[in-house]
């Protein structure tokens, strides 16, 4: 470690087997916390490269639980956090939406590091079981359309790295990996990400798999589309700037989209807004990103076509019924 860290200071750049090996050697415990915090510290302060980024990856899914759904098509909705925003979990709502109107979803994720509630905090707190018994995982994505993949059960080689990431208690490169490490690999992928390079650099790397996939991120920082104001999207086709109105929607107020200051609270949003109780505000936001999910699918379709695909799922409760199918299994 002592021979990359001082290359890495001296502002060289890993190859992608080298960034695989040394990933592949914090995994297997093969440095002390004093030496995987330098490294990690290093791309605080620049930009990883796509090279790097995909080393890490490749070491990820390399050593990870692989799951193998039988050819099923699915996505996975899953942002980077480390936004800095705290809003509701976005995601995670629009996953059930999604998984309403009739979408296979093999949702990844993880406790916040970066943030108050991350997905895997607010389905404990409703709950949920986690596993990584595939045929449970199984059944409950043939049940209720979607399938949570938490990601320590299936990532062991997270597990060395999990005092850091949490006594550093900031954004690291290890947010950038959560969405691109699915260990169902799904055919499709709906990404929010905390900046525009990393928007480009998930372009780069999702090129280069078969994944029909879309990067968002809104151009006031927050690493989904949040409605208050415009947000950039890419996918093979390319990048483009979209509106609220582009999707037959109001903007909102960065108020109406807060995910309050506890585990307790955020739990409490989350019931209130996939029952039927949420915000017009709250709703119209988990329409976006769902709705986006949604075209991901139907990439020949308009996009309002979606959000109000996404809109029915929420009000007729079907996203709902989806959430309860899972937590009874």
């Amino acid at each position: 470690m002592k021979k990359i860290l001082n290359r890495l200071f001296e502002h060289e750049k890993l190859t992608r087997d080298e960034a695989r090996e040394v990933l592949s050697k914090i995994a297997a415990q093969e440095y002390n916390d004093a030496q995987v915090a330098a490294f990690i510290t290093v791309y605080l302060m620049r930009t990883v490269s796509k090279d790097e980024l995909m080393g890490f990856r490749d070491a990820l899914l390399d050593l990870c639980l692989k799951v193998d759904l039988g050819g099923v098509k699915s996505i996975d909705l899953c942002g980077t956090g480390g936004d800095g925003k705290n809003t509701f979990n976005v995601s995670t709502l629009s996953a059930f939406v999604v998984a309403g109107a009739g979408y296979k979803v093999t949702k990844h994720g993880n406790y916040g590091v970066s943030s108050v509630c991350g997905s895997s905090n607010v389905l404990e707190a409703l709950g949920y079981n986690f596993t990584n018994d595939v045929d449970t995982l199984k059944r409950q994505l043939d049940q209720s359309n979607i399938a949570f993949f938490h990601a320590p059960l299936f990532h062991p080689a997270m597990k060395s790295v999990g005092p850091v990431r949490r006594n550093l208690g900031v954004k690291t490169f290890f947010n950038m990996l959560g969405p691109i490490v699915n260990p169902v690999r799904p055919s499709h992928q709906i990404s929010g990400v905390f900046s525009l390079k990393l928007l480009r650099l998930y372009n780069y790397i999702l090129q280069d798999t078969a994944v029909e996939f879309k990067v968002l991120h809104a151009l006031d920082g927050y690493d989904e589309v949040s409605l208050t104001g415009d947000f950039k999207m890419g996918s093979s086709r390319g990048e483009e700037v979209l509106s609220p109105s582009d999707l037959a929607l109001q903007r909102v107020n960065p108020e109406d989209i807060f995910g309050g200051d506890t585990v307790e609270e955020a739990k409490g949003l989350f019931e209130k807004i996939i029952s039927g109780n949420g915000t017009s505000e709250q709703n119209a936001v988990v329409h976006a990103n769902a709705g986006l999910a949604i075209h991901t699918f139907n990439p020949t379709r308009d996009l309002k076509e979606c959000v109000l695909e996404a809109k029915m799922s929420l009000k007729s409760e079907k996203a709902y019924d989806s959430l309860k199918k899972l937590l009874i299994d």
